[in-house]
């Protein structure tokens, strides 16, 4: 566990053309991998991925932006500063609506986010917890995807049949996600091993 009195910062300019954003993931993971927090990397790399292509998307290509990295006790903070004011906000996506999708994305993998108006322009934040709390969040987020494997597939509802239910929607879905790897051309072993590396990693963060 992180000691809640260490704080360290890092800023890192970003170039907003596609070229620059795989550039950019890299020099995020490189930083964590100094700072020890090998287990965040992935969650870090879809959040810096959403917040540099929003900038592309929405401000414009070529212009510039600033990525900074704050880390603070169990909370580690992504910001992407740029030099627009049109401020993001969540609405019901669809299946074709990119924006909505991924800032949907970033509220259901980071544990807060938000925008604030700066004297330039505006900084979109994010915050991925990293202790303790983390560990409850994917634990919710499991909850709820396996209630909806439930309900879809008919399931007992309430008390022991309930936690024998969701068992079996488990199974289901990790299934469906092994099928889901195999036909986008993935190695299902190897996301499996991925999926166990950062279980162990953050259950070893919480202890």
């Amino acid at each position: 566990m992180v000691d809640s009195a260490d704080f360290t910062q890092v800023r890192l300019p970003i170039r907003a053309v596609p070229a620059e954003v795989r550039l950019l993931r890299q020099a995020a993971a490189t930083q964590l991998g100094r700072w020890g927090m090998h287990h965040a990397v992935e969650e870090v790399e879809l959040v810096v991925t959403e917040l540099a292509t929003n900038v592309i998307r929405h401000v414009g290509e070529g212009a510039s932006a600033t990525l900074f990295l704050e880390w603070e006790g169990e909370r580690l903070r992504v910001e992407v500063h740029d030099k627009s004011r049109s401020v993001p906000s969540l609405s019901v996506a669809d299946c074709d609506d990119e924006c909505g999708r991924g800032l949907h994305l970033l509220a259901s993998v980071t544990a807060d986010w938000g925008t604030v108006l700066t004297a330039i322009g505006k900084s979109v934040w994010c915050e991925i917890a990293l202790g303790p709390e983390q560990s409850c969040r994917r634990t919710e987020r499991a909850v709820a995807a396996l209630e909806g494997y439930r309900t879809l597939g008919g399931m007992a509802r309430g008390g022991r049949l309930r936690d024998t239910a969701l068992k079996t929607a488990a199974v289901e879905l990790i299934a469906d996600l092994l099928h889901w790897t195999a036909a986008s051309g993935l190695d299902p072993d190897d996301v499996l091993s991925r999926a166990q590396m950062y279980y162990e990693a953050e259950e070893g963060t919480a202890a």
